[in-house]
């Protein structure tokens, strides 16, 4: 026989349930158009700089570590905790997470995938205050803010909400990469997998985090967003 379980309300024990509709939120199939960005990784594949399964590592751990993807992590976990705890900072987050892309692009990837998932979560994942939440960030809400949101709605626990969303994230930048260099899939899951214990390591630090510490040191990657900006042939929008 099997038994369906209910959605527990203590944040640190949700039930196989609640934690069900994160599988679909950072599915490749969730209508975030995330296929379409790649982080200024493109430009780099023009380069050569990023040309195989090592080169690609290299760089997606300078992103998690140093750059995008540690300040997702804190954005995500202060969205998180104000949610539940003081609504009234949910303005000044999102705000500040919409502002603090280092490129034109990167503001439209963060910003069309939040928005994107944000409509499509409310449409098809209904919860409890999550409208309401969503209303104080505004129109513009950065995809960590978005994810994070809905992840408190749902009282899912933070800190495996947010190694999925790590991972995801990386997984969606390998993708780009198979696509553009052309890469074998793989190695692509080879270098998704090596990531695994830095995302772990990254998601909790984060939870020891505030919005004090954002900044980052890839700097790399954030100029290859610019140039990317205006590569004469590409296949993504970032």
């Amino acid at each position: 026989m099997i038994t369906i379980t209910t959605m527990d309300t203590d944040i640190g024990a949700a039930t196989e349930a609640a934690a069900l509709p994160l599988f679909a939120w950072l599915s490749p199939s969730y209508p975030v158009g995330a296929y379409a960005y790649s982080h200024g990784l493109e430009w780099l594949v023009e380069t050569g700089e990023v040309k195989d399964r090592d080169t690609l590592i290299e760089f997606l751990r300078d992103i998690l570590a140093h750059g995008g993807g540690r300040n997702d992590a804190i954005f995500f976990v202060e969205t998180y905790r104000a949610a539940l705890n003081d609504t009234e900072r949910l303005g000044e987050i999102a705000e500040l997470a919409a502002a603090f892309a280092p490129s034109r692009e990167r503001k439209l990837e963060s910003l069309q995938q939040g928005r994107a998932f944000m409509d499509a979560t409310l449409a098809a994942w209904p919860a409890h205050d999550l409208a309401m939440w969503a209303a104080k960030t505004g129109d513009e809400i950065a995809y960590p803010v978005a994810v994070a949101l809905a992840c408190a709605a749902h009282r899912m626990p933070l800190q495996s909400s947010l190694e999925a969303y790590l991972l995801a994230f990386a997984s969606n930048l390998a993708s780009a990469v198979v696509r553009a260099v052309p890469l074998g899939q793989t190695d692509g899951q080879r270098a998704i997998a090596a990531l695994a214990p830095l995302v772990r390591e990254i998601a909790a630090s984060a939870l020891e985090m505030t919005l004090d510490d954002l900044g980052g040191a890839a700097l790399r990657i954030d100029l290859a967003a610019m140039h990317h900006e205006t590569q004469y042939t590409r296949l993504f929008r970032s």
